[in-house]
């Protein structure tokens, strides 16, 4: 976790639209084309599937009851994942929901598919996903909990009744690229043999491998997979109650 900032976030964290997205420069514009343009045929040469220039919600504040910020460009998000010196242009910080799925069985992690845009082949906790326009209601507020629940439809293809409310939990900073991860922990009485058929079913392929770790063997795999992992995901872990911090991590 060197480098990564934890914000607290409270149990009723508002996340709103309180701006326009800002102009850029035509030059840094033409250099975020070009890298988004080099992505883009990057990961469908991969087979990761196609990225489209929707509209994200990128955090200007992280307080404990409100992040504020404003909807961008999903190709600047991009561009300042390739090139994260390009955040003193951009000033984006990409905001994404990411649930600790735990099941009857244990605790859902994906393997990132290895074409990735970003962090590719890692283990991840999903469901995961950026705070998009569709989650934005008239008054300017973005629905966290609609938006997981849309990542748990698309990716595991479990419906919304499937899971209890969504409890957040912290937000983890990325230091180079400012992606903000908010953790959420969600709660099925599914089998993990459920939750795994459910997503060969009607889930997507946005994960190479997917499995459901028994609580009593987290620790060791995540001992196995190491900094094969997400940094923002054993922090959620931790806040969720389903692993200890190690007396030598630092957050």
């Amino acid at each position: 976790m060197d480098g990564f900032v934890v914000h607290e976030v409270a149990p009723d964290v508002v996340v709103r639209i309180e701006r326009a997205m800002p102009e850029l420069a035509r030059a840094v514009d033409q250099e975020v084309e070009r890298l988004w343009q080099e992505a883009f045929q990057r990961v469908a040469a991969g087979g990761a599937g196609q990225m489209f220039n929707g509209r994200v919600f990128s955090a200007d504040t992280i307080t404990p009851h409100l992040i504020s910020g404003h909807l961008t460009e999903y190709r600047r998000v991009v561009a300042q994942m390739e090139r994260p010196e390009l955040f003193a242009e951009l000033g984006v910080r990409s905001f994404a929901v990411c649930g600790v799925l735990l099941c009857a069985g244990g605790v859902m992690v994906g393997r990132r598919h290895r074409a990735a845009i970003y962090q590719a082949g890692m283990w991840q906790l999903p469901p995961a996903g950026s705070v998009d326009a569709a989650a934005v209601s008239e008054d300017g507020t973005a629905d966290l909990r609609r938006q997981l629940l849309r990542e748990l439809r698309e990716e595991l293809g479990l419906l919304p009744d499937a899971v209890g409310e969504p409890r957040p939990l912290c937000v983890v900073e990325h230091p180079g690229s400012h992606v903000s991860d908010l953790g959420m922990a969600l709660a099925t009485k599914l089998s993990a043999k459920a939750v795994l058929s459910a997503h060969r079913a009607r889930g997507n392929a946005e994960y190479e491998q997917m499995l459901v770790v028994p609580k009593g063997r987290l620790s060791a795999f995540l001992a196995k997979v190491g900094e094969g992992l997400v940094p923002p995901a054993r922090e959620f872990l931790i806040r969720a109650g389903l692993t200890n911090r190690s007396p030598d991590s630092s957050r």
